[in-house]
């Protein structure tokens, strides 16, 4: 399974940006698809989850400043009244199944994309 983000940038405090995840790829399911977030000489820490079902979990910090959706296996990341705290590189990561003669909980992480909020 390959995943591949989008939608990173430059946006001033207060403001909007919407990443993209799409996952592809062979795999007998593609179950929960997550964005986490990482800053130089930190943990990475997740972000916001999504299942197949469309059950969603999200980091307490985030004050309900951000939405996941899921369309299939793309998934967005709405992200609303930015701070300069979550400039960060975004991870996009999707678990899933791969049975050959038998079947394996794997997980796909994608190269990442640069968010910077500016004060």
């Amino acid at each position: 399974v390959e995943v591949v983000e989008s939608g990173g940038g430059l946006v001033p405090a207060g403001g909007s940006l919407r990443l993209s995840c799409a996952a592809s790829g062979t795999a007998s399911s593609i179950n929960d698809i997550g964005w986490s977030r990482q800053v130089p000489g930190k943990r990475r820490e997740l972000v916001a989850r999504i299942s197949s079902g469309g059950d969603t979990t999200y980091a307490d910090s985030l004050e309900g400043r951000f939405t996941i959706s899921r369309d299939k296996n793309t998934v967005y990341l709405q992200m609303n009244s930015l701070k300069v705290e979550d400039t960060a590189v975004y991870y996009c990561n999707a678990e899933f199944v791969y049975c050959a003669d038998m079947c394996h909980d794997l997980s796909a992480w994608g190269q990442g994309t640069l968010v910077t909020v500016t004060s």
